[in-house]
C-alpha cells in the first residue's frame, strides 16, 4: 500500500498543498473550518507530517534518535547524559523520545524516522523480540543497548548492533549470592516474563534455584503493577507492600532494578521489619542513589559509562562506514553493601 503524502491530503480535502502545509503549521491565515477538516483527514489517514522538511535548508540533518522505555529508571539518566555529550562532541543533534509502557518502540521509531531526518537510532530498554518485517522497515542503522537482545547479530536479513550485559547470568549470580547467605524464600519483583528484562532476569533467578535442587515457590515471583511505570520506586513500594500484606513468608527481596528495590525497602520498613536483620533487599543496575540510600543497597552494577560511550561511538562508526555492526556483552559486578545479610536462625 502506497504511503500517504501531503499531495494526497490536499487532493482529498480539495485544497492546495500550501493550504495543507499552513494547517499543519497552525498558520493564522487559514479558515478554522478548513483547518479542522484537513487535520481530521490527516488523523484518519495516519499521515505523519514531515516537520523537519522546512528545516532542510538550514541543517545537514545530522540527527540521532534515542528511544527510552522506562524513563523513570535513573539508570537511563546517566546513559542519556553521556550519549548526549558524545553526540554533541561529534556535531550531531539528539532527539530524545520517551516510549510509554504500552507502546511498541519499533513502531515509535518508524514514525520518528518518517518525521525527522535521522541518521541512526538507539533503543534503550524495552523488548528484545521484534518482527523481522518491522525491523526491516527501518532505513537507518540502529543499536539496542541495555536490552539483552538475542546475541545473534541478525534477525533474518536485518543486521543491527547490540550492547548489553548478560542479564540471565547476572541475575543468576545475585540469586546465588542470596542463596549462599542461607535465604531460601527470596521474593523476586520484576516485569511480566514476556518483557525483555523481566524474562531474562526471571530465567537467571530460576536457574540459581534449579542448580541447588531447590524448588521455586511461584508465589514469591511478584510482577509489578501494570498501571504504574514498571521500574519506578513507586511500583517497587506498591508491589512489595502487597506481598508483605499477603502474609507470604520472605527472608529476602530481590528486585529487577535498584529503583524497584529502593521502593521495596520503604514497604519493608513500613511493615515494621528491619533491613537486613529481618529481610535482606537487593537490586540490579548499580545506580548512584543505591550507594547513598540507608542502608546502602546490594546490587548488580552495570558499567553504565562504558556501555553508553560504546553505544554511541559504535553507532557513529556504523553510520560513517568505519565499523560493522557488533554484539558486545559487558561484564557486570556484584556489589555487596549493607542491605543484605545471612538469614537469621528461627
Amino acid at each position: 500500500m502506497a504511503e500517504t503524502t501531503i499531495k494526497d491530503i490536499a487532493k482529498q480535502c480539495g485544497v492546495g498543498i500550501s493550504t495543507v502545509s499552513r494547517a499543519i503549521n497552525n498558520h493564522p491565515d487559514i479558515n478554522p473550518e478548513t483547518r479542522r477538516m484537513i487535520m481530521q483527514v490527516i488523523e484518519e489517514t495516519g499521515f505523519i507530517p514531515n516537520n523537519s522538511a522546512r528545516n532542510l535548508k538550514r541543517t545537514d540533518a545530522k540527527c540521532i534518535a534515542v528511544l527510552v522505555k522506562g524513563i523513570t529508571n535513573p539508570f537511563f539518566s546517566s546513559m542519556i547524559q553521556i550519549i548526549e555529550e558524545e553526540t554533541q562532541r561529534n556535531r550531531y543533534a539528539l532527539v530524545l523520545r520517551h516510549v510509554e509502557a504500552h507502546e511498541d518502540e519499533v513502531d515509535v521509531a518508524l514514525e520518528l524516522e518518517k518525521e525527522k531526518r535521522l541518521r541512526g537510532i538507539v533503543f534503550l530498554g524495552g523488548r528484545f523480540i521484534h518482527s523481522e518485517e518491522k525491523l526491516g522497515k527501518l532505513n537507518v542503522p540502529f543499536i539496542f543497548s541495555t536490552i539483552g537482545v538475542d546475541f545473534s547479530d541478525r534477525i533474518g536479513r536485518v543486521t543491527f548492533s547490540n550492547i548489553t550485559v548478560d542479564d540471565e547470568l547476572e541475575s543468576k549470580r545475585m540469586t546465588e549470592y542470596l542463596l549462599s547467605l542461607g535465604h531460601r524464600r527470596i521474593a523476586f519483583i520484576t516485569e511480566r516474563p514476556e518483557e525483555a528484562i523481566g524474562q531474562r532476569r526471571i530465567n537467571g533467578y530460576r536457574e540459581a534455584y534449579a542448580e541447588r535442587g531447590i524448588a521455586v515457590q511461584e508465589e514469591l515471583i511478584c510482577y509489578v503493577q501494570e498501571e504504574i511505570d514498571h521500574f519506578s520506586m513507586e511500583n517497587g513500594y506498591v508491589t512489595a507492600r502487597k506481598l508483605l500484606a499477603s502474609g507470604t513468608e520472605v527472608t529476602a527481596i530481590y528486585a529487577a532494578s535498584d529503583s524497584l528495590a529502593i521502593g521495596a525497602c520503604r514497604a519493608v520498613l513500613e511493615a515494621g521489619k528491619r533491613i537486613p536483620e529481618d529481610i535482606s533487599v537487593a537490586g540490579y543496575d548499580g545506580i548512584e542513589l543505591g550507594e547513598y540510600y540507608n542502608p546502602k543497597l546490594t546490587t548488580i552494577k552495570q558499567p553504565v559509562e562504558e556501555m553508553a560511550k560504546r553505544t554511541i561511538r559504535l553507532l557513529l562508526d556504523v553510520i560513517g562506514g568505519r565499523q560493522e555492526h557488533q554484539q558486545i556483552i559487558f561484564p557486570a559486578e556484584l556489589v555487596v553493601r549493607e542491605s543484605t545479610a545471612p538469614v537469621r536462625e528461627a
